[in-house]
């Protein structure tokens, strides 16, 4: 069996096609590196709110605890009635 030898257009064409195919095949590489990044992202800003659920699910739950109205009482700069309050005015 023979083989024509191919013309140099063809072989032009060939190295067209796969210049063609090599800057798509880079596009999409950098395109799906950009989703991956951006997945990460989200997926860490889900992990945040996530952790932040928690907790406010936590207050609410404890709203009526003492122990926990008085800590953020104390916050807010309130003293039980036999206390003295000292504020520091230097700094």
């Amino acid at each position: 069996m023979k083989f024509k030898k191919t013309g140099f257009l063809t072989k032009l064409v060939l190295l067209a096609l796969f210049i063609v195919l090599a800057v798509r095949l880079l596009d999409v590489r950098a395109k799906i590196e950009s989703g991956e990044q951006e997945q990460s992202q989200l997926s860490h800003q889900v992990a945040q709110v996530k952790q932040e659920n928690s907790q406010l699910s936590d207050a609410i739950e404890n709203k009526d605890d003492p122990a926990v109205l008085e800590s953020v009482a104390r916050d807010k700069g309130y003293v039980k009635a036999d206390e003295k309050l000292f504020v520091d005015v230097a700094g």
